[in-house]
């Protein structure tokens, strides 16, 4: 059996610590919790499980923080969790078996993470694939019978354990200030932060926290080495902010560039939005079926489900096509 630390970063996680910890602790063989500045009881409930409770200064870097939380485990495997996740008794019993049979050679396991529809915040997939267990120490072998090489890529797992998340609201607001920061900074976000970015920004933006973007998603338009997905992106933000402020140009200078890309769900709804604020409501629906069935989200994935389908059943009421809007309202219950 593989013996396991439990590595926690929290900050004033009072409501929710227990509830995570009462269904891990017990199978964990170590357990190490970093509080970040918790302000809260997060501290006293941590101690009632552990004793390795430790400080550490936040400096805005959640992977320097993890990283510190990794080096203080002594255990074969480290498992990372949130305080706002549960395993429940089906995927205790799973864990408990991983511990059991898990190859040596595994370097990575991930889990599935399972998230209620109204928390999607930060992305789109209510039960994703994540890294959350993995090797403290990895070992390098040689691999190949002549050129003999060293093998870089971590061996992976992906068990068919379910990690509940349940957060009790959600970091939206945290997270969009923390990567406009960056952006301000003049930090060029990765691949990953800068879709996160996009997403969060489609998911819990409001008009400042387009204007605050929109310098970063401009640059990306210009920056050599983007990919045609971060491009997409950036039209995408930049379509909802010129919408957002009135300049006509602008949104029809982006949705011109969407078009001859591939167009996305997301800029056939700032369209429709635009076109149903000037009370055309036969193109704006124009634009909502666009999004509905012909086109595909890229950062939220509402764009060419509900909100379409609710607009599109508003336009043909407006337009005395009673029987179509009521179909629409029909679809809209199915997503």
């Amino acid at each position: 059996m593989i013996t396991v630390s439990l590595c926690m970063i929290v900050k004033n996680e009072e409501k929710v610590l227990a509830r995570c910890l009462d269904s891990l602790a017990d199978m964990m063989d170590e357990i190490i919790i970093v509080d970040t500045g918790s302000t809260d009881r997060t501290r006293q409930i941590a101690a009632r499980y552990t004793h390795k409770v430790y400080d550490f200064q936040w400096v805005n870097d959640f992977a320097a923080a993890r990283n510190y939380a990794g080096s203080l485990a002594t255990m074969e495997y480290i498992y990372t969790a949130d305080a706002d996740e549960v395993l429940d008794e089906v995927n205790r019993r799973r864990f408990l078996e991983l511990k059991e049979a898990l190859l040596p050679e595994i370097e990575i396991v991930q889990m599935k993470y399972c998230t209620p529809p109204d928390q999607l915040i930060a992305g789109n997939f209510q039960q994703e694939y994540r890294p959350k267990l993995y090797r403290r120490q990895r070992e390098f072998t040689w691999i190949d019978p002549i050129h003999e090489t060293l093998r870089l890529d971590p061996l992976v797992y992906d068990s068919e354990i379910e990690i509940q998340h349940l957060p009790e609201g959600n970091h939206a607001g945290r997270d969009l200030e923390r990567l406009s920061q960056l952006s301000r900074e003049g930090v060029r976000l990765s691949q990953k932060l800068h879709h996160m970015y996009a997403m969060e920004l489609f998911r819990a933006g409001e008009e400042k926290d387009f204007r605050e973007a929109e310098e970063a998603f401009l640059a990306t338009m210009e920056q050599e080495g983007r990919s045609m997905d971060e491009v997409k992106e950036a039209v995408c933000v930049l379509a909802r902010l010129y919408r957002l402020q009135g300049n006509v140009g602008g949104l029809m200078t982006y949705a011109l560039k969407d078009a001859v890309t591939g167009s996305t769900a997301e800029v056939c709804c700032e369209l429709g939005f635009y076109y149903e604020g000037q009370g055309d409501w036969a193109e704006a629906a124009t634009w909502y079926r666009n999004a509905a069935s012909e086109t595909e989200s890229i950062l939220d994935i509402r764009t060419s489900q509900n909100i379409p389908a609710e607009r599109l059943a508003v336009c043909y009421e407006k337009l005395g096509m009673r029987e179509e809007a009521q179909a629409w309202r029909k679809r809209m219950r199915v997503f």
